[in-house]
């Protein structure tokens, strides 16, 4: 068994990139049930549900947006993730930081997340700032325990962000 524990689900996604982000996803607390999406979806092919994902192989445009639907998953309100996506523009920030540390932290480049069909075009913008170290979000996975930034890391003896202390608020 490799790390990512990507082999698992050989028979169960065509792609193994999406494979890999679904074994990685489980490994950290967020469930992913694999159903045919039969309605329209925010992202193609994926859709939050209570504390987990729905994700029809067939119809993900995507394997990134796996991890953005995810972030908002790790970093919603505890006490409300079971309505869904928050609008909350604090908590889309933080699934902003977190796909992107999730992205890092399985090697995968940030063009993955941020790709060219999201964020209304601004999928590279975004890439090259957290590329950069322009770490949108992060104080708020920070507040929440989730990272360290890195202006406070070495005082704390912490690695910083992209790396994860947890990766979901609790």
């Amino acid at each position: 068994m490799t790390t990512d524990g990507a082999e698992i689900l050989a028979d169960e996604f065509a792609d193994p990139l999406v494979g890999r982000i679904v074994a990685f996803l489980r490994q950290v607390g967020i469930p992913v049930e694999v159903t045919m999406l039969e309605h329209e979806t925010f992202l193609p092919g994926v859709a939050v549900a209570g504390e987990g994902l729905r994700v029809d192989p067939a119809r993900l445009a995507w394997p990134g947006d796996l991890l953005h639907e995810a972030g908002h998953v790790a970093v919603g309100d505890p006490e409300r993730r079971d309505a869904g996506v928050s609008d909350d523009p604090g908590e889309e920030m933080a699934a902003l930081a977190w796909s992107y540390a999730a992205a890092t932290h399985l090697g995968l480049d940030p063009s993955v997340p941020f790709h060219a069909g999201g964020y209304r075009g601004g999928g590279k913008a975004l890439a090259e700032m957290f590329s950069q170290g322009g770490y949108v979000g992060v104080p708020m996975l920070a507040m929440w325990g989730l990272t360290v930034e890195p202006h406070r890391a070495k005082a704390t003896g912490v690695q910083p962000f992209p790396h994860m202390l947890a990766w979901r608020r609790g």
